[in-house]
């Protein structure tokens, strides 16, 4: 299990926001729960400096490309990056360093996965530097997949047979847990549990965690097989919980894991 860190970006800047507020509308802001004018270039020397190779860079709209650039030029191979990713300008963000492209909305039309989208980025990326995410709402007793900007539902649900078909296409799965993301109120177990069990490639839950015990149950449930990301915990986003203390976490669990 590793610590898969993040740099969410709106307006060019650095934010951490509650993932669910996010809209396109003019007149509705998203909740921010951090904002810095320290540089996203910044954050990646620092995830560099740690050794964190396979966080993610998340574009929450318009106006992010030189932030996104910057960050991907400080640590060249050691981030994926995600927001608006399109066959036209996947390719210069792997270009610019991005170890991964992220994509969401673009394989989807009316609610369900277009193959005919989700092949042609094959062909232009690779199969091996295509991560999808899957960030999910609950609803009806069930998980499913939710895009444009995580307020339209698909028919897309979590399960064994979505991983297993979804998993033929991409290297990873990075996956949010909408309703709980942003708020530190703890995660969404049910999530990482299906992770866990069902996914067969790498796969990476954001959502929710506040604590060093989030992440030790974090890989109990998931049966040390899920990474984990942390966005507004941390206190280097104005949180609670130091990142410090998760370096020394995952180099503990590494050891751990290395005498089991």
């Amino acid at each position: 299990m590793r610590f898969r860190p993040c740099i969410d970006l709106l307006n060019g800047r650095v934010v951490q926001i509650v993932g669910g507020s996010l809209t396109d509308s003019r007149d509705q802001q998203p909740i921010v729960n951090f904002e810095t004018a320290q540089s996203s270039a910044d954050y990646a020397h620092l995830y560099q400096r740690d050794q964190l190779v396979g966080g993610h860079i998340i574009a929450l709209g318009p106006g992010n490309q030189e932030a996104a650039l910057a960050a991907l030029a400080a640590f060249p191979g050691g981030m994926q990056m995600g927001g608006g990713i399109t066959p036209e300008n996947a390719q210069a963000y792997l270009d610019a360093g991005a170890s991964h492209v992220i994509v969401t909305s673009y394989v989807f039309r009316d609610g369900q996965i277009d193959l005919e989208r989700l092949q042609r980025l094959v062909q232009v990326v690779g199969k091996q530097r295509l991560v999808l995410d899957l960030s999910c709402r609950q609803r009806d007793g069930a998980y499913w997949v939710v895009t444009d900007r995580w307020q339209r539902f698909t028919e897309l649900k979590i399960s064994a047979d979505t991983l297993n078909w979804l998993a033929a296409h991409c290297a990873e799965f990075l996956v949010h847990a909408v309703d709980v993301e942003g708020k530190q109120l703890g995660i969404e177990e049910t999530v990482v549990s299906m992770l866990g069990a069902w996914s067969p490639i790498p796969a990476t839950y954001a959502g929710g965690v506040k604590s060093l015990a989030d992440l030790d149950l974090i890989r109990t449930v998931g049966q040390g097989r899920i990474d984990a990301t942390i966005g507004s915990a941390l206190d280097i986003f104005g949180g609670k919980l130091p990142y410090q203390a998760v370096l020394a976490w995952q180099q503990d669990d590494k050891q751990n894991g290395q005498q089991a």
